[in-house]
């Protein structure tokens, strides 16, 4: 059966704070997701908040972030709340294909591509900054360190993509829930977002189940199971995860696609040249 999804709020081509007072823009996910290849340095990481201030935008839930200006080019970068990407299919339902969190770029691929075939929107309200191309290349031409640091989280977020293919394709429903949980769970681990075994989780069981491939009706049995189990408890928009090392064996869950490195090599195009349109 069809699900009437809440409509998305349009966004116009150029939105403003709403705020006339300056806003500062928390980086620090971001920061210590590029560190973890890269040591940012302290000209670097003012050029990330001076970019950040600057471009800031507050949006309410289920604003579309994907797309903008007819001709414009740039990429979104979530710094607070979360997002998804997703299509909805011709039956009306919804497939949801990646879930953003702060720190994470939404849309890198649609500006090497053009215009994708998904749409990207927010969960709940975010601070996202849209970051031109032109901008893009600038800060990636003086500080080549930033620009290895882009293409390492570009090649996780394919990472995740894979493991979320595996996943959903090939698990038991209640293994491919826990995949999920702990994936969530630790990539908020990594950017900082998580303590004492509990992170922020601002989805329905609705978000879940269409990533998942499940209804709504299956992931809160699944729940309710890996509750009763001692292994999760999902409450308040917050998840906890009781026992780990039991959750990652049920999931099968090994962290290597989100902590790995990119090789030494240097990719084909870089993220200045895909910004420009040159080819390497």
């Amino acid at each position: 059966m069809a699900i009437d999804y809440p409509k998305l709020s349009a966004v116009p081509s150029t939105i403003r704070p709403s705020s006339s007072r300056p806003q500062r823009a928390a980086i620090d996910p971001l920061v210590r997701k590029l560190a973890a290849v890269h040591r940012v340095s302290v000209e670097e990481r003012s050029a990330i908040q001076d970019i950040s201030d600057r471009g800031l935008l507050r949006l309410p839930a289920r604003s579309a972030l994907a797309g903008g200006a007819p001709g414009s080019r740039g990429i979104h970068l979530l710094l607070g709340g979360w997002a998804c990407r997703y299509r909805m299919l011709p039956d009306g339902r919804r497939r949801i294909v990646a879930f953003y969190m702060p720190g994470d770029v939404c849309d890198f691929d649609i500006l090497a591509l053009g215009a994708g075939d998904q749409s990207i929107a927010s969960i709940n309200a975010v601070q996202v900054v849209q970051i031109g191309a032109t901008t893009l290349a600038d800060v990636t031409t003086r500080y080549p360190g930033l620009e290895r640091a882009l293409w390492s989280d570009a090649l996780m977020t394919a990472a995740i993509q894979r493991a979320w293919t595996i996943n959903v394709g090939h698990s038991a429903a209640k293994q491919r829930l826990a995949h999920l949980l702990c994936e969530l769970y630790r990539r908020s681990d990594l950017v900082g977002l998580a303590k004492g075994g509990s992170c922020d989780l601002p989805l329905t069981q609705f978000h879940l189940g269409d990533a998942c491939a499940m209804t709504a009706i299956h992931i809160n049995r699944v729940l309710q199971e890996l509750r009763r189990e001692g292994l999760v408890s999902l409450a308040q928009r917050r998840l906890t995860i009781h026992d780990w090392e039991a959750l990652v064996a049920l999931a099968t869950f090994d962290d290597g696609y989100l902590t790995g490195h990119i090789p030494a090599e240097a990719p084909a195009m870089s993220p200045r040249q895909v910004a420009m349109g040159t080819p390497g």
